[in-house]
């Protein structure tokens, strides 16, 4: 049975400059670094749809992944693969020393998950001052390189963590209603003036839109709610149901593209009944 020798091996082979695959070897970290983040949410998408042989295969591109970052590392001299595999389990020992025991044989004790959570990011968070004693904010180490509503929904939890937050929704959606209450101003003076004040006004439409959808990651937050998984939803009706509005145009000898936006909203209402009948 192949085991991860194997693949390491092919991943090499691979990024051989001799005799390896061209793209292969063109690659770099930041070229393949999209790629690692379209299979993670490939891998959440075989979930999603309950698809165990698919979450098999897309579990398989994401390791690739990894072998495929951790083999440019190690041709440029920085780490190797086992260096990942041993960094890891480290912390995974580190960060559960209710399941893994110290020096002297100890466990600390958990009572459940929610105190296991936090003692987790009290853990993390004495490893980040650790790494980078300069920085003391709450909202250190943050990455970057999040997808932008993950990481608005981890700055509010840090912001959440020293007091700074709503107690409930209900103030939630009242600040929801200012921010698009703030859109519909800037939509109102957007073509108006020169093309120098109708550039900043364009700038802060795109600042008002920011702030409703971070509104938007806040309610999700505050009502319990995942954030992905509700927009993920919401792709999934849309997509179905307007492929339900193509299908009844095709069913009448026509195409969705020549009707009128009156013909179109038709079909959506049509759709939508269909939908909430179950029948799609």
């Amino acid at each position: 049975m192949p085991d991860i020798d194997e693949l390491l091996s092919i991943m090499a082979r691979l990024r051989d400059p001799s005799g390896g695959c061209p793209w292969d070897v063109h690659q770099n970290f930041d070229t393949i670094a999209p790629y690692t983040i379209e299979e993670a949410y490939e891998v959440a998408d075989a979930i999603d749809r309950r698809d165990y042989a698919d979450l098999r295969d897309e579990l398989g591109d994401l390791l690739l992944q990894v072998v495929f970052h951790a083999r440019m590392a190690e041709e440029e001299g920085r780490f190797r693969f086992a260096d990942v595999v041993d960094a890891i389990c480290d912390k995974m020992i580190r960060r559960h020393p209710h399941v893994f025991p110290d020096e002297s044989g100890r466990l600390k004790k958990v009572e459940d998950a929610a105190t296991q959570t936090a003692a987790w990011e009290e853990q993390k968070r004495r490893e980040r001052e650790a790494k980078d004693a300069a920085d003391t904010s709450a909202l250190a180490g943050v990455a970057r390189g999040l997808p932008e509503w993950q990481r608005a929904l981890k700055l509010q939890k840090r912001a959440s963590r020293v007091g700074f937050d709503w107690s409930e929704p209900g103030p939630v959606i009242d600040k929801l209603q200012e921010e698009l209450d703030e859109v519909r101003h800037e939509l109102a003076v957007s073509g108006n003036g020169d093309t120098a004040t109708q550039a900043a006004n364009r700038a802060r439409l795109a600042d008002e839109i920011g702030d409703v959808l971070f509104v938007c990651v806040n309610l999700a937050r505050l009502t319990d709610i995942d954030y992905s998984q509700a927009l993920r939803g919401a792709n999934a009706k849309f997509e179905r149901r307007f492929r339900r509005m193509e299908a009844l145009a095709a069913a009448e000898g026509g195409q969705l593209a020549g009707k009128t936006l009156s013909e179109q909203d038709a079909y959506w209402e049509r759709a939508k009944t269909d939908d909430k009948a179950g029948l799609l």
